[in-house]
């Protein structure tokens, strides 16, 4: 069954726009607080954010809709995505709720929910959810003492620092690092940095000014240059970025080269492998995974397991499969021993604990495989379904028989934009080239 609010990651839209308004967000809060009330005591939900503007709107609502139908609230202000996960299971909360877009425009916002172990939740319970949210819900109300209370938790940020410290090796620290720190103007602002000093890295960190606007806004994991150059301007040993609402990281070398997250599971791997940490013989990416990844793992015999883009896939993979790395190249990395979601901050430690280990440069560290030449294209669309177009599915059938049965490709609409996906990978870079600006033409002409 199609879903009306909710995406592949929450629900997420413009804030005050066609979908995403204080109406909704209060009926969430109502709808999802009904579905995670149970027993009888104080039932709890905790409501972290990112430095949006339009946060504070959203983070009032959804209060308002728990605290009506009998929930404590447990306000956390900014915070990463994964400590509000890791939040919900150490304060035996009832519900997680995330208030961001992640790496979108500092002007979408979105709603992300979390059970009581820390997991996002089921497409069963979202349509749950989403059926309450569409009916007359004046009979959920809460009356009297029932009625929820909300509080502001002063120190949450301190017990996600501790917990993200104690992810490193026993007995390693970080000191004469020279680290460069890129938290996006985003939600891990204030935690990030001070781990990571704490730790005994000297950090420089950009990204850290957040004025309610400039989120993702030329820094953090989808604008690497800015870490990059800082990380050449102070000659740093490593760059680490970081998206809004930090459960995506981006690694720079030395150089101010971009170390992407495939590369970033190859050295989880292998180093996990040699610890006897490494469970299920392998690790998940997504379609969107190089090939050269696979090329390597199975040189360590390794398997590499591919699901459908997009986090909550591969932790399905990961838990129904028995594996403890997964992630996208796009800089989700879900280490499950700690976390139940991607964590930016606790996977670049995981390479920080490395990088200590083998005192070599990250460039000598990342550089695991030869990426095969892959090319990724975005083609924006204004309405309709462009894939089900016959030109559309004529051009990718053309594209897969030029590629044949050494290369891949993968064509797929974005779960959060109005954009579609074309992926091209091969060992010849100018046939990847030719297969995938065939398909954009042929999306362009139709939509």
């Amino acid at each position: 069954m199609a879903r009306k609010y909710f995406g592949t990651d929450g629900i997420r839209g413009l804030a005050n726009g066609a979908k995403l308004t204080p109406e909704l967000a209060l009926r969430v809060g109502m709808a999802a607080g009904h579905t995670f009330v149970r027993g009888d005591h104080r039932n709890r939900v905790v409501i972290g954010k990112d430095t949006r503007r339009s946060g504070y709107m959203i983070e009032s609502a959804l209060g308002a809709g728990f605290t009506a139908v009998g929930m404590d609230v447990y306000f956390l202000g900014p915070m990463p995505t994964p400590a509000v996960a890791m939040l919900t299971r150490s304060l035996r909360a009832d519900l997680g709720v995330m208030i961001s877009a992640s790496h979108n425009p500092y002007d979408d916002n979105g709603i992300k929910l979390f059970r009581p172990d820390g997991y996002k939740l089921s497409d069963q319970v979202e349509l749950e959810i989403e059926r309450l949210i569409d009916s007359d819900m004046t009979a959920l109300l809460a009356h009297g003492r029932d009625i929820g209370r909300a509080h502001r938790d002063e120190e949450a940020r301190t017990r996600y620092i501790e917990y993200a410290k104690r992810t490193l090796p026993r007995g390693t620290d970080l000191a004469g690092l020279r680290v460069v720190l890129d938290c996006a103007n985003g939600a891990a602002y204030k935690v990030a940095p001070v781990a990571l000093w704490e730790l005994g890295a000297e950090v420089f960190t950009i990204g850290d000014r957040p004025d309610g606007f400039n989120i993702n806004d030329k820094v953090g994991s989808t604008a690497p240059e800015a870490v990059a150059a800082k990380v050449k301007e102070v000659r740093a040993d490593i760059g680490i970025a970081l998206d809004g609402d930090a459960d995506r990281v981006i690694i720079v070398d030395e150089k101010g080269d971009v170390v992407d997250g495939d590369q970033f599971m190859a050295v989880i791997a292998q180093s996990w492998l040699e610890r006897e940490m490494l469970v299920g013989g392998g690790i998940v990416a997504t379609v969107m995974s190089n090939l050269g990844l696979e090329r390597y793992l199975t040189s360590l015999g390794l398997t590499l397991e591919r699901t459908q883009v997009g986090d909550r896939y591969v932790l399905e993979a990961m838990r129904s499969k028995g594996f403890n790395v997964g992630g996208e190249q796009s800089g989700h990395i879900i280490l499950s021993d700690f976390t139940t979601t991607g964590d930016g901050l606790v996977a670049a430690l995981q390479l920080l604990a490395v990088l200590k280990q083998r005192e070599r440069s990250v460039s000598e560290i990342c550089a695991r495989f030869t990426k095969v030449p892959q090319l990724l294209r975005s083609v924006k669309f204004k309405s309709g379904k462009p894939l089900e177009h016959k030109q559309v599915i004529q051009a990718i059938a053309d594209a897969e028989a030029m590629l044949g049965n050494g290369g891949r490709l993968v064509v797929r609409a974005s779960g959060t934009e109005p954009v579609i996906r074309v992926m091209g990978e091969a060992d010849d870079a100018s046939l990847v080239t030719a297969v995938v600006s065939q398909i954009e033409a042929a999306i362009r002409d139709v939509a």
